[in-house]
């Protein structure tokens, strides 16, 4: 990108790239990456275990070395994933002048599809679908792209304030885990309750599929 703008050039920078800035700029260490890491594989493997992702999967059948296999989990989740083992892994992205990113605290590729069907209440009664959600609404925040990831600390006080709600009015957090380094800076700059953010794991433990 051939641009006088410094934002415009750090929008070509690798993902890895900017976790490390954030890890480096608001001083998001090794240790907390890790811990937060642990803690989402932990959830991830207590909720498969208990089967709490089961109603959200639609199996599907392939043929892997010509046999018929049937896809019916996430199969990201490392059973047995402790602090201690992620403390281990070498940093992935020593390139950019960092250390703190790891192949064990930040999200692995992963394949996946997803589906939401939005109808008016009345038509959803009409048929009779189950209501389990109401959209509210949504909302568009920038930063410097070097540091894009932590994104979510502008958005969402920008969304709650637009709807005249508090942190306390909301149950459950879904916030992406592409990074570590990112999922902490939110939680803590936030004062997330982490009870309630990602309380089944995250992209973390669950994977990151790619354009879904």
């Amino acid at each position: 990108m051939n641009s006088n703008s410094q934002d415009a050039k750090d929008c070509m920078q690798p993902m890895g790239q900017t976790s490390e800035n954030v890890g480096n700029d608001f001083n998001i260490t090794r240790e907390l990456q890790d811990r937060y890491a642990a803690e989402s594989y932990r959830r991830a493997e207590a909720a498969q275990k208990a089967g709490w992702f089961d109603d959200e999967i639609t199996p599907i059948t392939v043929k892997i070395d010509g046999k018929d296999v049937t896809l019916n989990k996430d199969e990201g989740v490392r059973p047995g994933t402790t602090y201690e083992s992620l403390s281990k892994i070498r940093p992935a992205f020593t390139q950019f002048g960092g250390d703190k990113s790891t192949g064990g605290n930040s999200s692995q590729v992963t394949d996946g599809a997803a589906a939401v069907m939005l109808m008016k209440r009345s038509k959803a009664m009409e048929l009779g679908q189950p209501i389990v959600a109401k959209y509210v609404g949504a909302t568009v925040a920038g930063l410097a792209p070097r540091i894009m990831g932590i994104g979510p600390s502008i958005a969402i006080p920008k969304l709650l304030g637009k709807y005249g709600l508090n942190m306390s009015d909301i149950d459950v957090i879904e916030l992406n885990e592409a990074f570590a380094s990112m999922a902490v800076y939110c939680r803590d700059t936030l004062k997330l309750d982490w009870t309630k953010m990602n309380p089944r794991g995250g992209a973390i433990a669950l994977g990151h599929p790619l354009g879904c």
